[in-house]
């Protein structure tokens, strides 16, 4: 009896899977070494150019005593409102403050508020939320409604709130960061918590004995932490933005400290902003360079992370 696949004329994908095959017998196909999350990540060209932008402001305001002799609060009254030049890069404020110094150790105190902010009510959040999660009952329900209070008030409002009644520092910013953050990752680790307790191997860690946190934070966990970073970059840029508009209404950071938005706060008179740009146009470009490498970040982490899209 004569086969009748042998008889089937050959396509072109047939000849395709035949070279395929050849070259693999004969080691001739290359395979990439290295984690496919990081060379997912490298081929998105924003989230790389985001990833530059992110290191090079981070590290300007890491190394800001190195790149400018200027103190950022010493008033020159000789040397009120001058343009750029090479002796002042981006000119100077209405009281002789070099503004390339402002904004180099302004960002210091801007980005550790928008980054440790995030990092905090992130670490907050996925603890609250992966272990409720997991263990459910009462103490999942008391935590969602908590939650709940925290989200039911628009956060800029709360956090003017907050200013107002606790008054302005460094560290009571932060706080109210924080506390008003916590509950959007909260309950994003909480919703990533609840489709996978229920997978095969969970139920094969229940039947070996191990402790609740050791199975949701050590075996659980580690499978949630894609979107989980995605959210921390996020909530990064609007921390900085906050912190910026707060800072500008005279709400944020003391003046006295230098940030972002301070600098931006010395350059809302009207005559200012027409005749001097160069006290808040370098600022402006920096915050939104910044805010827009994040937000490159975050979408090169959604895009590597994201099983449905790994090649």
């Amino acid at each position: 009896m004569t086969d009748i696949s042998t008889q089937r004329p050959r396509t072109r994908l047939d000849r395709q899977f035949d070279q395929i095959r050849a070259r693999e017998e004969a080691g001739l196909n290359s395979h990439a070494k290295g984690s496919r999350f990081v060379r997912k990540f490298l081929n998105n060209k924003l989230a790389v150019f985001g990833l530059v932008v992110f290191t090079i402001i981070i590290l300007a305001s890491i190394l800001a005593p190195f790149l400018t002799p200027w103190d950022p609060q010493k008033i020159n009254l000789r040397a009120i409102l001058k343009p750029p030049s090479w002796e002042h890069w981006f000119g100077t404020d209405k009281t002789g403050r070099d503004v390339f110094a402002r904004v180099l150790y302004g960002g210091q105190i801007s980005i550790l508020v928008g980054l440790g902010s995030a990092i905090a009510s992130a670490i907050i959040g996925v603890v609250i939320g992966c272990y409720t999660a997991y263990v459910g009952g009462w103490v999942d329900t008391i935590a969602m409604r908590v939650s709940e209070i925290f989200m039911s008030f628009p956060q800029i409002i709360l956090v003017l709130l907050l200013v107002a009644i606790t008054g302005q520092s460094l560290a009571n910013l932060m706080i109210i960061f924080i506390l008003t953050g916590w509950g959007g990752i909260y309950r994003l680790a909480r919703a990533r918590m609840l489709s996978l307790r229920e997978e095969e191997y969970v139920q094969a860690l229940r039947s070996f004995g191990l402790s609740t946190p050791l199975i949701a934070f050590k075996h659980i966990l580690p499978n949630a932490l894609g979107p989980i970073m995605v959210n921390v970059t996020l909530s990064t840029a609007a921390f900085i933005l906050q912190e910026a508009g707060l800072s500008f209404l005279g709400l944020g950071v003391p003046m006295g400290i230098p940030t972002w938005g301070n600098i931006l706060n010395v350059a809302q008179d009207l005559r200012v902003l027409q005749s001097n740009w160069w006290m808040w146009l370098p600022v402006g470009a920096v915050i939104s360079l910044f805010v827009l490498s994040v937000n490159f970040i975050g979408d090169g982490l959604r895009d590597a992370t994201d099983p449905t899209q790994q090649g």
